[in-house]
C-alpha cells in the first residue's frame, strides 16, 4: 500500500456501520480500531492514540459531543483530528460538535470512495511534528517518556529504566550509528558500569522485545536503530 500507516479509531453503536468502514479503511492499509460507544472509545484512544477519530453523534450513554470533548481532554490527543459521522443535517448539531473540538463532519450514508477522500484529506491535516516531545514515534515504535512505556504498534511494552533510556538514545536519531563511548556517556553517565558488555547485555534484551530487527550492530563502531525494518 503506498498510504502512510496511520491509525483511526471509529467510534459508533452500531456493528454493521464499525464493519463497513473498517473493512473499507483497512483495504486503504490503515490501522483500524473500533467502539462501540463513548466509554469504550476512550479506553481505546488512550491505548493506541489515534491520528483520527471518526465518532457518531447519537450514541447512548455518552453522545459523541461529550466524547469529543473528553478526548480532547487527554494527553497527547490535543492533535487528534475528530470527524463526526453523522446522518443530521441541523445547524445546531453541526455548531456544538465544532464547539467540542470537532475538525469535520461525515455524513451518512457514504459511499466508501468518498469516504476514503475524506479520511485522507482529514490525515493531511494531522501533523506529529507538533505532539508533545514527551511522545516520540518512528515507524510503527512510539515512546511515551512521560509513562515510561514503548509502543510497538499495538503492543504496550513496559522497559527497565536503563534500556528504556538506551531505546530512547537510539530512536532519538535513526538509522545514524552511536558509538559505544556515546552510549555510555548518555546512558550511564558517571555511573559506575559493571562490566564491559553491559551495552550489549541492554541490546540484547530491547531485541528481544522490541524486535532484533530493529536495532543493527555496526562492527568496529556502535548500533543504530532502524525504524522500518521491512522496508530495508
Amino acid at each position: 500500500m503506498s498510504v502512510e500507516k496511520h491509525t483511526i479509531l471509529l467510534v459508533d453503536d452500531e456493528p454493521d456501520i464499525l464493519d463497513f468502514i473498517s473493512y473499507n479503511l483497512r483495504r486503504e492499509g490503515y490501522s483500524v480500531h473500533t467502539a462501540l460507544d463513548g466509554f469504550e472509545a476512550l479506553s481505546v484512544a488512550e491505548k493506541v492514540r489515534p491520528q483520527l477519530v471518526i465518532l457518531d453523534v447519537m450514541m447512548p450513554g455518552m453522545d459523541g459531543i461529550e466524547t469529543c470533548e473528553r478526548l480532547k481532554q487527554m494527553p497527547g490527543m490535543e492533535h487528534t483530528i475528530i470527524a463526526f459521522l453523522t446522518a443530521r443535517s441541523e445547524d445546531y448539531s453541526q455548531l456544538a460538535g465544532f464547539g467540542a473540538g470537532a475538525d469535520d463532519y461525515i455524513a451518512k450514508p457514504i459511499k466508501p470512495g468518498l469516504l476514503i477522500s475524506r479520511v485522507k484529506a482529514l490525515l493531511r491535516r494531522y501533523h506529529p511534528e507538533r505532539q508533545e516531545e514527551s511522545s516520540d514515534q518512528k515507524g510503527d515504535i512510539r515512546i511515551d517518556r512521560e509513562r515510561y512505556v514503548v509502543w510497538k504498534g499495538d503492543e504496550q511494552i513496559s522497559l527497565p529504566r536503563k534500556e528504556f533510556e538506551l531505546m530512547c538514545l537510539l530512536v532519538s536519531k535513526p538509522n545514524k550509528v552511536f558509538t559505544r563511548d556515546e552510549i555510555y556517556s548518555e546512558v550511564w553517565g558517571h555511573e559506575v558500569v559493571v562490566g564491559e558488555r553491559t551495552i550489549d547485555v541492554h541490546l540484547r534484551k530491547l531485541r528481544e522485545k522490541i524486535g532484533y530487527e530493529y536495532f543493527k550492530t555496526v562492527k568496529g563502531v556502535g548500533y543504530k536503530f532502524i525504524p522500518n525494518p521491512g522496508k530495508h
